[in-house]
């Protein structure tokens, strides 16, 4: 699963309608085109195939402020809902995931019901405690990791990386249990994207191939 379709769904979503540039505006402000594939190619590219799959309504619009054609507005349709849904849940309860993605996924998590992402949470952990049992179990030498001299380095990295997942999972979840954040149905959420014209301090300031539509 790619960060990008994640990303992008929700960013629309949060909008109810937004073009390009938005877009890849909220992103930057949110740091995602250091932290996952979200570059201004991959942004447009996703736009216009996820509205070839109808999980985008396109909506061509009056002119670019900075010139050029027609811009293209882009609004979630049922279908994209059920598919950011669907990405959604897999990312936040998924162990094996990359960064990138668990990280898209903690952007949108209180787009579910408290309780629901408390539940996917958990299923992470436990997801995590059986892999590591596994690998453990089965690929730890008797004598121990560093008897495979610095390949045993590797099983060190799996093992630790487990266990800093599964401990910053047990702490979000008790964050969330103790009533942090405004999760859906709970009134209004926090505002996570930039307004129409709003400066982002953050952004790259490099033209990227679809500002313009």
């Amino acid at each position: 699963m790619s960060a990008i379709r994640l990303l992008v769904l929700g960013a629309v979503r949060m909008h109810g309608r937004a073009h390009g540039y938005q877009v890849r505006n909220d992103l930057e402000y949110w740091g995602a085109h250091e932290w996952s594939n979200a570059k201004p190619g991959s942004i447009y590219h996703a736009l216009k195939q996820m509205a070839k799959q109808g999980l985008l309504l396109a909506h061509e619009t009056a002119p670019s402020t900075a010139g050029g054609p027609p811009r293209t507005e882009y609004e979630v349709t049922d279908e994209g809902l059920d598919e950011y849904r669907t990405l959604l849940r897999d990312a936040v309860r998924s162990y094996d995931r990359n960064l990138d993605v668990l990280s898209a996924a903690v952007g949108f998590i209180v787009d579910l019901p408290r309780e629901e992402a408390v539940a996917l949470l958990k299923e992470r952990i436990e997801g995590i405690r059986e892999w590591r049992e596994a690998v453990t179990e089965y690929y730890t030498p008797a004598e121990g990791p560093a008897s495979l001299g610095h390949i045993g380095e590797i099983m060190n990295l799996w093992v630790h990386s487990a266990d800093s997942g599964a401990e910053w999972t047990r702490g979000l979840i008790a964050r969330i249990e103790g009533g942090a954040y405004t999760f859906a149905g709970e009134g209004e959420p926090f505002v996570g994207v930039l307004a129409e014209g709003e400066e982002n301090p953050y952004a790259t300031g490099v033209p990227g191939p679809g500002d313009l539509d």
